[in-house]
C-alpha cells in the first residue's frame, strides 16, 4: 500500500485573500473548492488557485503546520511560502 501523503496547501482566492487547508489529495481538493464544494470561505471567493503546498509524512505534522500558518500575518505568510521555495504563480 502506498504511503499516505499529507499536505498543507494555500489558495489565493479571487479577492486576493489566502486560504490554508489540509488534504491528502491536493488535485481533488482544489477542484472541490473551485466547484463550490470546498470550505464556506472559498465558496464566495472562487475561482481559487493553489499558490503553495508542502508535503508532510503525517497528518499531525500537516495539521500543526496549517494551524501555525493560519496564525501568521499576511506578510509573514508570504515570507513562509517564499522561504520554502515552492510558491508558484
Amino acid at each position: 500500500m502506498e504511503k499516505d501523503k499529507h499536505f498543507l496547501y494555500v489558495l489565493e482566492c479571487s479577492d486576493t485573500t489566502y486560504y490554508a487547508g489540509y488534504t491528502t489529495d491536493l488535485e481533488r481538493r482544489i477542484k472541490q473548492h473551485n466547484a463550490g464544494k470546498g470550505a464556506k470561505y472559498t465558496r464566495v471567493r472562487k475561482p481559487v488557485k493553489c499558490i503553495y503546498n508542502e508535503e508532510f509524512s503525517t497528518k499531525r505534522e500537516a495539521m500543526q503546520a496549517e494551524y501555525a500558518f493560519k496564525q501568521l500575518t499576511r506578510v509573514k505568510k508570504q515570507e513562509y511560502m517564499s522561504k520554502r521555495g515552492t510558491e508558484s504563480e
